[in-house]
């Protein structure tokens, strides 16, 4: 039985696998690198472990180190949040050989899954829709320029071995399939050690929609339904919410029945995500699947009414899943937004920095799972994503008018946030209707621009400045000017008229 559980991840991941952990009655225990001596996490801990300086690849992506201080503190199982080790096969081996239990599938299912093409070859026999394109890698690029003609433009060239959208390039132009293809390898090559790209067509107005699905080790599969992940920017995902606004219960079912498919065909054991891409008439096809938890989850548990971190530990120490898809259904809607500490101004460019105030938002309905504290440095070595927001309420518009009173109220000072672009977000006339794509922030990027929503902000600077410049040359007259203000409040039609002629 799963008494002690080693963390090896940080931040806001980690502090929410220790809360599980906690009401489970489990010990945690924290690892932590050089930058992270002061973070959330390791004071959240039962116990904490240093491993090594603040590069990832010198601690948390180190395996002996992870391992020698699970062995140290007597750790049963190891939970790999998501990053980092959490996908990595010879890890899952490594805990696996030393005793240790794995949170997370078996190494077959991470190799098999985690390569593209094999994963393509795997779906296709279990009778998973995937979308047309090749089952091998590109030879060369005079191969990959026949391979395109064959299937005909537009097309995707993507990684094997990647995702997180690295590796990836759109051909819309034969005269781009040479230079996209050899980006592509070279983007490959250095992120995954693997340059092998493959070719699928590419769907016009894309949805990205995932699967959250779970299964032990007896047999037994559920999914608990789809989250709508199609707020992207460079294909990294910004905004999600579930149930999708596209959904209708019969493709749900069906989607729903071939992504337990999808995780049997490989033997799955844990949590896992299935992802499809959709198109404007709910054609899907089988992307890719996450062996591992992902980032977007407590929108599922919050409209399902299920901890899947709890899940994902029964499952690990062997129970037999309780879940019947039968009596899982969909409660409310549930927006998860992600804070990231940069500056959308500036090309969404990291802005670390030290925390001077934070006020988390509160209330019916609010989530947020974050990390930072006030006097807490946000370090320069990690992804800056400091928290996430998750807003529940009985129907979208509710859960829309909740994520913008939350938003409003989450206050942090001393370094720039996302929160002001997710905020103009949740007002873009598509997305309040439920009517976008992956082309979200693209198509809406006069919307999204803080100069263009700023133009108002200044006008209305402007007004206040010419009446209060008024008040200030009438002199003896200023007083009853004044109290009229206060009963009708005049500056604004006032100030207009003689800032336009100014301006």
């Amino acid at each position: 039985m799963i008494k002690k559980i080693l963390v090896a991840n940080r931040g806001e991941i980690a502090i929410r696998v220790m809360r599980s952990c906690r009401e489970m009655g489990i010990k945690s225990v924290a690892v932590y690198s050089e930058a992270d001596r002061t973070s959330m996490h390791v004071r959240f801990a039962d116990e904490a472990y240093f491993i090594g300086p603040s590069p990832s690849n010198e601690s948390y992506l180190v395996i002996d180190k992870i391992i020698d201080a699970a062995k140290s503190c007597g750790a049963d199982a190891i939970h790999p949040g998501y990053g980092f080790l959490s996908e990595n096969a010879e890890f899952s081996d490594r805990c696996k050989k030393e005793g240790i239990v794995f949170i997370g599938p078996t190494s077959y299912a991470i190799n098999t899954m985690g390569d593209k093409i094999t994963a393509r070859k795997k779906m296709q026999k279990a009778s998973v829709p995937v979308v047309p394109g090749t089952t091998k890698p590109l030879k060369d690029l005079k191969d990959a320029v026949e391979t395109i003609r064959k299937i005909g433009l537009p097309v995707m060239v993507k990684a094997s071995a990647g995702g997180g959208g690295k590796g990836m390039r759109l051909v819309m132009k034969e005269e781009d399939i040479i230079s996209s293809v050899t980006a592509a390898k070279s983007e490959a090559k250095s992120a995954f050690g693997n340059d092998a790209v493959y070719v699928e067509k590419y769907i016009n107005s894309p949805h990205h929609i995932e699967f959250q699905v779970l299964c032990d080790n007896h047999g037994n599969a559920v999914h608990l339904f789809e989250r709508e992940c199609s707020v992207q920017r460079r294909h990294q995902k910004v905004v999600e919410e579930t149930p999708s606004p596209i959904m209708t219960p019969q493709v749900r079912e069906e989607m729903g029945a071939h992504a337990v498919a999808a995780a049997k065909a490989v033997d799955y054991s844990g949590a896992g995500t299935i992802e499809f891409i959709v198109d404007d008439d709910l054609n899907y096809y089988f992307l890719e699947m996450n062996t591992r938890l992902q980032v977007e989850h407590p929108i599922t548990e919050r409209v399902v009414g299920v901890d899947l971190v709890k899940e994902q530990i029964k499952i690990a120490d062997n129970m037999v899943l309780e879940l019947k898809q039968e009596e899982l259904s969909q409660k409310g809607h549930a927006i998860e937004v992600r804070i990231y500490a940069e500056d959308p101004d500036n090309n969404f460019m990291p802005n670390p920095g030290t925390i001077k105030h934070i006020t988390e938002p509160l209330g019916l309905g609010v989530r947020h799972d974050g990390y930072v504290y006030e006097g807490y440095k946000i370090p320069m070595d990690y992804d800056p994503m400091i928290s996430k927001l998750i807003c529940w309420a009985p129907s979208r518009n509710e859960a829309i008018d909740r994520m913008k009173r939350a938003l409003y109220a989450y206050k942090i000072t001393g370094i720039k946030t996302s929160i002001p672009f997710l905020h103009r977000i949740m007002d873009v006339p598509d997305f309040k209707e439920g009517k976008y794509n992956t082309h979200f922030i693209q198509d809406n990027a006069e919307y999204l621009d803080a100069r263009q929503n700023a133009k108002q902000k200044v006008k209305d600077i402007a007004c206040i400045a010419a009446f209060v410049d008024y008040l200030s040359k009438i002199g003896s007259n200023a007083i009853k000017v004044e109290d009229d203000c206060k009963k009708e409040k005049p500056w604004k039609q006032f100030g207009r008229k003689i800032s336009i002629n100014r301006l």
